[in-house]
């Protein structure tokens, strides 16, 4: 996909810029200042930052009354969906698992662009081509997206009517509301945004599980072990990260290690999360600890029941990756180890929420201006982060 979307999303953008640049100069385009009714938000890959989009979705709704959509990968659908603020008819999905798949159901996403006449999108992708590329054969006459103007690795085109400077010193949060603001913005101030995001315009939704749901999800844990109740302490192990980056992970061998320590306090069960892919790190944990009061529940939840499991436990250990975002989504307490990537801009939106980051001098190494690669081969900065350190905060907070 990154293959792609430089070798041909570079000179796809190049083109359409000229494209808008000759209507421009003839005088066949012309920038229109008109509030927006149907505006589109588009974050395909980051199921994390559908979270972290919520407060700026807020706020677009609050300046345009407008009706929202959301364009999202098909396996991302479900993170869009918790939060009740896009209608589901509003969501258009497109399908990755193989290139003709993905060709068809961009096909298809340009048409239903087109034909509900969506007339605002605001692209919160920070790096792809590809969805700067949507936003223009949207047909949309206002276009918010990040725009690079001296900074490096940002290419992203020369059609958005409103270029927004990605801030690497702020949190994502703030940068997607940026670009919401910048709609209402002069747009002759250059760069978009001249305007203070304070932190508490960023809100974080909260969902409280029905006790009907929050039994459902023990009675599941209690057929894996009958020990377990309503009472118990669970404390849940993310030990993976998105495929996309795997960089980020923890060493397993840390998570092992933590889990034994864990369960040596009485009446603590560890529950390990993940996908039905990530089993086998689970099984590892298991087998390495072997104590009864460790499950393994991959592959087992759907995002809504991921959320039913964060409200009816204690605490949630993870490497930097969506499920943290998630958990912010309950008042569960959240503790995240970073490395490649700096809390700075991607804590979790939680005041329960504990990051751990080594600050190396290298770190953070993978951002929006390398998109996110790095020669790292081996995450030093996450290996810095000691098992008893993480073992101290979870005692604290029992």
């Amino acid at each position: 996909m990154r293959f792609v979307d430089c070798y041909l999303g570079v000179p796809l953008c190049f083109l359409l810029s000229i494209v808008v640049f000759v209507e421009k100069f003839f005088g066949f385009k012309k920038i229109k200042n008109i509030k927006p009714k149907k505006i589109l938000f588009i974050e395909l890959s980051e199921m994390g930052s559908t979270i972290l989009a919520y407060s700026a979705m807020k706020k677009a709704k609050q300046l345009f009354n407008a009706e929202l959509y959301f364009m999202i990968f098909k396996e991302n659908e479900e993170s869009i969906k918790l939060l009740d603020i896009i209608p589901n008819k509003n969501i258009i999905t497109i399908r990755s698992k193989s290139f003709f798949l993905f060709f068809i159901d961009t096909i298809k996403a340009i048409y239903k662009m087109r034909n509900r006449k969506i007339d605002c999108v605001i692209d919160l992708e920070l790096f792809s081509r590809f969805t700067s590329i949507l936003s223009f054969l949207s047909g949309a006459k206002l276009i918010a997206g990040f725009y690079k103007y001296y900074m490096e690795g940002l290419y992203r085109g020369n059609f958005q009517t409103h270029k927004v400077q990605y801030n690497p010193h702020q949190h994502i949060s703030q940068n997607f509301m940026a670009l919401v603001y910048s709609l209402i913005a002069n747009r002759d101030e250059v760069p978009l945004l001249k305007k203070e995001i304070k932190k508490k315009e960023i809100l974080a939704p909260k969902i409280k599980s029905k006790s009907t749901d929050k039994k459902k999800i023990i009675e599941r844990l209690k057929n894996i072990n009958p020990n377990i109740d309503e009472k118990s302490k669970i404390v849940l192990l993310n030990p993976n990260a998105s495929q996309l980056l795997p960089i980020r992970r923890w060493p397993l061998k840390n998570f092992m290690l933590l889990a034994k320590k864990i369960l040596k306090q009485k009446d603590i069960f560890v529950v390990i999360t993940g996908t039905e892919n990530e089993k086998s790190d689970a099984l590892e944990i298991c087998n390495f600890v072997k104590n009864k009061r460790c499950i393994d529940f991959t592959g087992k939840t759907t995002f809504k029941e991921l959320i039913d499991l964060y409200n009816v436990s204690k605490i949630l250990i993870t490497n930097d990756s969506g499920p943290a975002h998630f958990a912010s989504l309950t008042n569960i307490k959240i503790i995240v180890l970073f490395g490649p990537e700096t809390p700075k801009i991607y804590a979790p939106l939680s005041k329960n929420c504990v990051c751990l980051y080594s600050n190396l001098a290298c770190s953070p190494c993978v951002s929006a201006f390398n998109h996110r690669k790095t020669p790292c081969k081996i995450s030093k900065c996450l290996e810095a982060i000691k098992v008893e350190d993480v073992f101290e905060i979870v005692k604290r907070s029992f």
